[in-house]
């Protein structure tokens, strides 16, 4: 049965002027990306009932202890062993890892956008990591141990109130072609430090793409989602970015979320 759009949204997507796309995490009046936005059908995830290895993402139940998402040590402290929990019982994974304490992002009607390092709603279609970024960061995990799957993950939790916003939309990776991909630097300038980057990935609109989004999110649920597998038999990878809900009331809460980034490990 065909499904029916949730809303019809503009989808950021990424033109071919630019040979090797550069984006920045905080300088965005530096990024050298073509912005091309094509009204898409966004279709409701929840209706859907999608799977992190089929469709690559996921809407999970999930209850969190932490008080003050804003206190990035409690954060670190409490936070990173709920998600490799949550990962790993999600995924059958022998081992997960969670490297940082996660990134706040707020949406631009709450002033707070650029505040924080890395804070700012992720604006055009992309892919966290290439094919290459991932098993560099795959086999630096491993500390030599032999691997025979390594996938990549994000739990997006909204922190703010339904209706957020800005939601997270995410591309079925059954309805992605090769050629949709275009290679960029992902550039990490956060002040005070230097700059380093890899190589991340930008995407091209298709008409054959199938977008999702969960709206009105409640503090008990998040989103996983894929950003490498190196099983090629599952999904590989879900383009994914904000966008803004159409119809959304004017006083709305501004979103705010967290972004955690998980690393997973089956071992032969």
């Amino acid at each position: 049965m065909k499904q029916e759009a949730r809303v019809e949204a503009w989808i950021a997507y990424s033109g071919r002027n630019f040979a090797r796309p550069r984006y920045y995490a905080n300088a965005h009046e530096r990024d050298e990306v073509d912005i091309v936005p094509v009204l898409m059908p966004v279709l409701d995830g929840r209706a859907a009932e999608t799977g992190v290895d089929r469709e690559g993402f996921q809407l999970v139940s999930h209850r969190s202890a932490v008080r003050n998402f804003r206190d990035r040590e409690e954060v670190a402290r409490v936070h990173r062993r709920e998600i490799e929990d949550l990962v790993q019982a999600e995924t059958g994974a022998d081992f997960v890892h969670v490297g940082a304490p996660g990134l706040l992002r707020f949406s631009e009607r709450s002033g707070l956008a650029g505040s924080l390092n890395n804070s700012m709603p992720a604006r055009f279609a992309h892919i966290d990591i290439s094919d290459d970024t991932a098993a560099q960061f795959a086999k630096a995990g491993a500390n030599g141990r032999a691997f025979s799957r390594c996938a990549h993950y994000n739990v997006w939790r909204a922190l703010s109130p339904a209706p957020q916003d800005v939601p997270l939309a995410m591309c079925d990776a059954r309805s992605l072609a090769a050629a949709d991909l275009i290679a960029a630097d992902a550039v990490f300038d956060e002040p005070g430090k230097p700059e380093w980057s890899f190589e991340g990935l930008v995407v091209a609109h298709n008409a054959a793409h199938r977008w999702h989004a969960f709206l009105d999110l409640n503090p008990d649920e998040a989103i996983l989602f894929k950003t490498h597998d190196s099983d090629r038999a599952r999904a590989i990878h879900v383009p994914h970015v904000a966008f803004d809900l159409p119809g959304c009331p004017a006083d709305a809460p501004p979103r705010v979320s967290i972004e955690m980034r998980a690393t997973a490990w089956w071992w032969h």
